[in-house]
Formats: structure tokens, sequence, C-alpha cells
């Protein structure tokens, strides 16, 4: 996908995993950890790669996830995020009973098309449009929106003031991230202080937003770090003038 501040979203596509790849991971997360901290409760599609592209499978492991016959998870337990593929959004909010995340992380297209390019094919109009129109038909149903928090890029009182007019009439949680920095990148973290401002800008108008901490990151395993891109990477793409003095 070439996310510009993620790590992993650089390595390019090595391959797709099997519906039984992906179960696999879950019963041997069980096998191995369940013992020392209890009965794992939570899943999440998310840090390595694009689940969305992968989605034939992606349903098929969900379901089988939370079947009662299969891992007995509960639906409202399983996410699978998505950087925006939406065609595949629509599949999957039709198809599969589990929570929907999207990667958001800007308020306009301009720095969308910058560090996201999925936004170049699909915008933050039709995103969130489809979005809207589709989670009418799930009234159970709330989206969690992922932002990366990065300093001088998306994290002005403009932006938050935009996120809260984007969103609006979505039913939604908002998550905000700290960036983790990695070898290569161009971006720099929002200092926490901002963060917390930022957070209660978007409280003050009706949204609900969580702040996620940071970690791994002294092991390069935090949120955007993942990853092993050997000999090849995909491009940095062109900053715009106006965000190169904050870079």
């Amino acid at each position: 996908m070439n996310c510009q501040f993620c790590f992993t979203g650089r390595m390019g596509l090595r391959k797709h995993l099997s519906t039984a790849e992906i179960v696999e991971q879950a019963v041997f997360a069980r096998k191995l950890f369940s013992d020392e901290f209890d009965t794992i409760t939570n899943v999440v599609f998310m840090g390595m790669g694009e689940p969305l592209h992968n989605v034939d499978n992606v349903i098929k492991a969900s379901s089988i996830m939370v079947d009662e016959q299969g891992l007995q998870f509960s639906p409202r337990k399983v996410t699978v995020s998505t950087s925006g593929l939406v065609p595949e959004i629509k599949r999957f909010l039709n198809e599969s009973n589990c929570d929907l995340a999207v990667s958001l992380n800007a308020t306009t297209d301009e720095v969308r098309d910058w560090i996201m390019p999925i936004n170049r094919r699909y915008n933050l109009s039709m995103l969130l449009g489809t979005l809207r129109e589709e989670l009418r038909l799930r009234p159970k149903s709330i989206v969690l929106f992922e932002y990366v928090m990065l300093s001088g890029v998306n994290d002005s009182v403009d932006d938050a003031k935009r996120l809260t007019e984007l969103v609006h009439g979505i039913p939604c949680k908002i998550n905000l991230i700290s960036f983790n920095p990695h070898s290569g990148s161009q971006f720099k973290p929002t200092p926490d202080e901002n963060i917390i401002e930022f957070r209660n800008m978007l409280i003050q108008s009706g949204l609900t937003v969580m702040v996620r901490l940071s970690r791994g990151d002294d092991q390069m395993a935090a949120c955007g770090q993942l990853g092993e891109p050997g000999d090849y990477q995909l491009p940095l793409l062109r900053v715009p003038e106006k965000f190169q003095v904050a870079l």
C-alpha cells in the first residue's frame, strides 16, 4: 500500500495468507499464551499488510473465528482493519458480522493522497460516504477510525475541526496513535501534550476518543514498525511543498 509513515507498508506485496494460515495464528497464540495470560478474547487483522487485499480468505477466516463450531470468539471482539479499499469494505460489511477499523490518518485529500496513496483511487468523500451509507444497514455497528499523529502534518487545530466534520453521521470511535519512528522515516511524532489537546477537542465535539499508547518500540515491534524490507522498498513519494518544513 506504500503508506509513507509505515515501515510495513513500504515492503511491497510478498504473498497472501491462506484461510488456514490466518486461523492457525489464532489457534497457536491461544496455545502459546492462554496459560500465562488467561484466555485470549480479541483478534485484530492489522499490523502486517492490507487485510482487504485478501478479502476472500479474511472473510472466511474471521467467520471460522466467530463460529460456535470454530474458535468461538465474539464478533464484537474480532476487528478487521483497512486502509480504505471501498469495494471490499462494502463486501465485508455485507458478508461479515465482525467489526471494521479504517486507517484514516488525514483530514484532506491533499495530505491523504501523499501519505496514503490508496486515497488517489478511493478519496475521503468516497470512503466516508460508503461507510455512512453501509452502516445505516447495520444499526448496531460502529467503525473504529485509526489516526496516526504526525507532527506538523495532520495534528493541527484545523485538523481536529475537520475530523469532527468528516465523521459526522458515522457511528464511530476515534483511536489516536502515536507515530513510531523507524529507519528511513521522514516523520516526527506529535508531542504527547499535543495529542491530549487534539483528543480533548474531539471529545468536546461529542466524539468517543481513545489514545493508543506505544508498545514494542524498543524492539521495532510497535505499530507501523513491523517488517523486513530486504533489498527492495517502495519509493518515497514527493512531499507537498507546504509540509517540507515540518519534516
